[in-house]
């Protein structure tokens, strides 16, 4: 649906990552989901602003349940970059 820009994850992510299998299929799941347009657990206002944002060139969020607790992916307004984090690292 758009472009992810160079896809990174923070400190936090990538450690659980490297720990938990099940978290990175968690991650890998989301992130097949965000690109189509499956913004996971977000509320219906936030849901309306990504379809506004993907029309506008303006920032996307999802928000999405794993096994060690939610994850953010934010897709930058110039779709230059993607990051996937835990919310405490925003």
């Amino acid at each position: 649906m758009f472009e992810l820009g160079k896809l990174t994850a923070t400190c936090g992510v990538s450690k659980a990552m490297e720990q938990d299998e099940r978290f990175s299929y968690d991650v890998v799941d989301a992130i097949r989901r965000f690109i189509t347009g499956d913004w996971g657990d977000v509320v219906k206002e936030d849901a309306q602003k990504n379809a506004f944002a993907l029309e506008n060139g303006l920032r996307i969020v999802g928000a999405y349940p794993t096994v060690r607790g939610k994850i953010w992916i934010i897709t930058e307004a110039d779709r230059s970059a993607t990051t996937v984090l835990f919310p405490s690292e925003y």
